[in-house]
């Protein structure tokens, strides 16, 4: 290992004149050395960048030069920011820049987490030929469906809070010397995020009396564009997988609100990758972290010692990736496996060679009940046995008071939005949760896999939420979420645009509930609830069919979910044979 030299505020000039400020960390003395480029929103000089899965000064006594560059608009660099859609040209700058000082090897790779993640994949998406691989840790891979919105439901607690929190308050200094504040302070801001439960509830979505359009544009119009259009479509990762030549280290939590991304990125990559680098060259590691923390607990719960970031040794595992891809002349696609999952339950690190796992098998465990599904202390069963004549189960969603959100995949908030596992129980008292519970699993049972739910209900209202929830119950009762999801009645159709619903009609729904890996041990059962809201998480539907992001009035709605043999509700679940 070598010693380092370090570089303070060094100028990257975007082609449009816009200078961004990097730091650069690289071995001491002369040489060349491929480069790991960071292009960030949350400061370089902050110690989380510098830690951010690659420790930047053990990298570069390990022979790269490692630059932290904070993006336009943010922290020390000049222009005006603003999510996703300056990071493709940028992207491509800067790694041209990385790739032509006098101290590169003129290879380049990228790494980092979230939004730290979308400037490696759109960068990717700029084809720049010094690009050799990237790590993009816990992002997404569409801004529209699985950022902003997820199933139609706009996603409120993250987009509120990350707005406020990260991208205004913790950018406050160069926002107040760019932009008319309109009078709103830093301590505004604070107090706005110190009260954000009254944020998250007040209507219009698309009115903040502090949290102003001119301080944060982007969340205004991410509001104002619910479907997928134009605006989603130039900045989409998936819709150009068959662009992107580079292979990539992907990594992922299960409780992680940017898993689906993750996975799709994976798969995505893995089939349609435009070069044979590209596509064989994926890898992927979900771990059972939560947004932010890879630390031994999830919430209120942990999973050992082994489930830690530093056990995943996520550092050693990013190098040695870059080592094949940035030192190797002629790097080759290797033959080891490609996914290394942590099995919750069992509590264990694997190896695959694929995801989703080929030895799988998709298994339906469908909804029953004799009409009384409703709390906790109802009559709902959840079994393999399809149903034949049964009473449908039904609720009343009062949008006033909606089912709260506890835990999940949540990010950027934990005072009100606490993310990670927690006991299902209090939810599901309410009656307007629908609980359906196995018998105890008679052995250990693995579920391993995407999950998804086939849900036949009907609804008094035009538009309305259906909500789905996976919850593995102990001996004890503890109801630990291993993850969920929503559909928008108006947008079932996903890409295709609103269609509103003909009030009492039966509708078919699916709920993508994402994908786990867990062990339901011995003694355990296999619970799924079934509501129409999990606010703040999501916003509420306010049931009428109204403008999205504009409406103030609400209304109730009758909810009706089937389970018969013509309506056969289900949550699909991939169990892993023994």
């Amino acid at each position: 290992m070598s010693s380092v030299n370090f570089e303070e505020n060094v100028k990257i000039l975007m082609r449009d004149d816009i200078v961004t400020y990097c730091d650069v960390f690289k071995p001491s003395g002369s040489g060349k050395h491929p480069v790991l480029l960071m292009r960030t929103p949350y400061d370089k000089s902050a110690s989380m960048s510098r830690t951010m899965i690659i420790d930047a000064i053990t990298a570069a006594s390990e022979g790269y030069a490692v630059v932290i560059q904070d993006v336009r608009g943010r922290h020390s660099s000049s222009g005006d920011f603003y999510t996703f859609h300056n990071e493709i040209d940028d992207g491509f700058d800067s790694i041209d820049w990385a790739a032509s000082q006098s101290w590169s090897t003129g290879k380049v790779g990228m790494y980092g987490s979230s939004y730290v993640g979308a400037t490696q994949w759109l960068a990717a998406r700029s084809q720049h030929p010094a690009l050799a691989a990237i790590c993009p840790g816990v992002t997404a891979s569409d801004y529209h469906e699985g950022w902003a919105w997820q199933g139609g439901a706009f996603e409120l607690a993250f987009n509120l809070s990350w707005s406020a929190g990260p991208l205004v308050q913790g950018n406050w200094d160069n926002i107040s010397a760019t932009v008319d504040t309109e009078g709103i302070s830093s301590s505004d801001i604070v107090a706005f995020k110190d009260n954000l439960d009254e944020g998250f509830r007040k209507l219009p979505l698309s009115s903040h009396s502090v949290l102003k359009k001119n301080l944060a544009p982007y969340y205004y119009d991410w509001i104002k564009h619910p479907e997928f259009d134009d605006y989603w479509r130039t900045i989409s990762i998936e819709d150009h997988h068959q662009d992107i030549s580079v292979p990539a280290f992907n990594i992922g939590g299960w409780h992680d609100i940017f898993l689906g991304g993750t996975l799709r990125n994976f798969n995505g990559m893995s089939s349609n990758g435009k070069t044979k680098f590209a596509r064989g060259g994926q890898k992927l590691l979900i771990g059972p972290w939560v947004h932010g923390n890879n630390g031994i607990l999830a919430g209120d719960y942990g999973f050992g010692t082994l489930s830690s970031r530093s056990s995943a040794d996520l550092h050693g595992r990013a190098l040695a990736y870059f080592d094949q891809w940035l030192k190797e002349d002629d790097p080759l696609v290797q033959n080891d496996t490609s996914v290394r999952i942590f099995v919750m339950g069992s509590n264990e690190w694997r190896d695959e060679d694929s995801w989703p796992l080929e030895r799988a098998i998709d298994t339906p465990f469908y909804l029953h009940s004799k009409g009384g599904a409703n709390s906790l202390l109802g009559d709902g069963v959840l079994s393999q046995t399809s149903p034949d004549r049964e009473i449908e189960d039904s609720f009343l969603y009062n949008p006033q008071f909606p089912v709260p959100t506890v835990g999940g995949s949540l990010c950027c908030d934990e005072v009100f939005t606490k993310s990670g596992i927690y006991d299902q129980q209090f939810v599901e008292q309410r009656s307007d949760v629908l609980v359906y519970t196995s018998e105890a699993v008679t052995e250990d049972l693995e579920v391993t896999g995407p999950v998804k739910v086939t849900l036949y209900a009907s609804s008094s209202a035009q538009d309305t939420d259906f909500t789905a929830k996976l919850v593995d119950v102990d001996k004890d009762g503890f109801a630990r979420n291993l993850t969920d999801g929503i559909i928008r009645s108006r947008y079932r159709n996903k890409r295709t645009g609103a269609v509103f619903v003909e009030p009492g009609t039966i509708v078919s729904y699916e709920i993508d509930l994402w994908a786990t890996s867990n062990v339901f041990l011995k003694g355990h059962k296999i619970r799924l609830e079934i509501s129409s809201s999990n606010f703040p998480r999501f916003d509420r539907n306010l049931n009428t069919g109204g403008e999205i992001g504009e409406e103030t009035n609400f209304q109730s709605a009758l909810q009706k979910v089937y389970h018969s043999g013509q309506f056969p509700s289900h949550v699909t679940l991939p169990l892993i044979p023994k």
